[in-house]
């Protein structure tokens, strides 16, 4: 499984090519409602089918692949027994009923039903149920806001809470409510209220989706766009619309960039994303990382995506790492990300959990370690110097635990570690935005232990 490694990507909205098809037949009949509800952009209120071939197929794909998981053989369109297989896995890996069946609720999960427009007398409002209440919490995951225990159709506190963190993000009022101003934002409704003080930029109401684009250009943005790929990020010396949409939205937080949004990363934007940086408390990198994308907004969490989240950075900086997921290694793919560092940096428990299994002078992984949390979700790590004397199966640790010290060990003459992530104990799915998102490469300190 594998959040697309590209070093550039171009972001098509999943909406804005009617995402939302394709149901098994008449068995699927009742998710003809939440479907039918949905813009007029869903072909057919039918959910794709294994044996198929159309464009709907293309769509689930594409979901999929952005979600982390590898697809083999590429998006192509066609619904067959390799579709069928990674479609398992997700529903494995985000607690669905494994049957490799575009259900309902798996359609709801990648974003194939489309949210529904709404009118600006008819916004829900805390205490309602029902599909109004599911497209405004599919419209905010969609736009990287978090909402605890998903889109359930009931608007409690949670959903509350997620319209506050949108409001404050996008510079609306914080009203906590759906106002007519916010949903006018989140694309729920076509009709701006009157008047309108500011242009509200309109966030595209889909997961973005990654497809490839020449490696010397920045990321493309699909026109109207307001996110970028978690593996899409620009960096100096790029130009177009992905850096043109960052330098805007620090324009919009308030932080001068000199020159404007001309579309060129250069001086002025690192300085403009270090001093936002600096605003917020984060590592002035003047790099557009991770932490400094999801600030800004320009990427949907990990936990909208289906992918699972770690507490501390698992390797003592310095340290540097890059996305070679599904390089090739020889007759292997590789399936992690490696830190490099020194020999001897410490290596850290990146959650609390138990440790399943320990290797010692194994051919390929060396020494190391298997870190398993209570739901089947398990870290990998490889080629370690030493294991601490305390870590052994069985052996319950706490994020941020040493687990032992940097190393070259099995089959590699490169210090680094080798780290995989495995949801629910499943295949493993790109690790590299998942540290990206707690990088630490730059603390040489080592961390306090718990």
């Amino acid at each position: 499984m594998v959040l697309t490694a590209l070093a550039t990507t171009v972001l098509i909205s999943l909406a804005a090519q009617g995402v939302g098809s394709a149901a098994q037949g008449a068995s699927n009949s009742t998710t003809s409602k939440a479907s039918a509800s949905a813009t007029g952009s869903v072909t057919q209120n039918r959910y794709p089918q294994f044996g198929e071939s159309n464009s709907d197929v293309v769509r689930l794909q594409q979901a999929m692949v952005v979600r982390g998981f590898t697809l083999k053989g590429g998006v192509d369109g066609e619904f067959s027994a390799r579709t069928r297989a990674t479609l398992r896995n997700l529903q494995k890996a985000v607690g669905l009923r494994a049957t490799g069946v575009v259900d309902e609720r798996t359609a709801r999960f990648l974003g194939l039903i489309t949210v529904a427009r709404l009118t600006p007398e008819t916004l829900p409002k805390p205490g309602d149920t029902g599909d109004a209440v599911w497209s405004v919490q599919q419209a905010l995951i969609n736009n990287g806001i978090t909402v605890k225990g998903g889109a359930d159709a009931h608007f409690g506190v949670a959903t509350t809470m997620a319209i506050a963190t949108y409001q404050s993000r996008n510079k609306l009022p914080v009203t906590k409510t759906l106002t007519h101003a916010t949903a006018f934002a989140l694309g729920l409704v076509d009709t701006a209220p009157a008047p309108v003080a500011a242009p509200v930029t309109r966030p595209v109401a889909a997961q973005p989706v990654a497809v490839a684009a020449p490696a010397a250009a920045a990321p493309v943005v699909a026109s109207g766009a307001t996110q970028l790929s978690v593996n899409g990020l620009p960096s100096r010396g790029q130009s177009g619309d992905a850096v043109r949409l960052v330098q805007q939205t620090l324009l919009n937080n308030g932080i001068e960039v000199k020159g404007g949004a001309d579309g060129v990363f250069g001086v002025a934007t690192a300085i403009a994303l270090g001093n936002f940086q600096a605003s917020r408390g984060l590592h002035t990198s003047q790099m557009l990382d991770f932490p400094t994308a999801q600030a800004l907004g320009l990427i949907p969490s990990l936990e909208s995506l289906g992918i699972p989240t770690i507490q501390v950075f698992p390797v003592q900086g310095r340290c540097s790492f890059t996305n070679t997921w599904q390089q090739s290694r020889g007759t292997r793919l590789h399936e992690g990300v490696d830190i490099i560092a020194p020999i001897g940096n410490l290596i850290y428990a990146v959650v609390d959990g138990t440790i399943t299994r320990v290797y010692n002078n194994a051919s390929l992984t060396g020494n190391g370690v298997r870190l398993t949390q209570a739901d089947g979700t398990y870290f990998f790590y490889a080629h370690l110097d030493t294991i601490a004397p305390n870590i052994a199966v069985g052996a319950t640790v706490k994020a941020g635990q040493i687990l032992g010290t940097n190393g070259a060990t099995g089959n590699t003459s490169t210090p680094h570690l080798h780290f995989e992530v495995h949801p629910r104990g499943g295949a493993a799915i790109d690790p590299t935005p998942i540290v990206a998102a707690v990088n630490a490469c730059h603390i040489t300190d080592a961390r306090p232990q718990p």
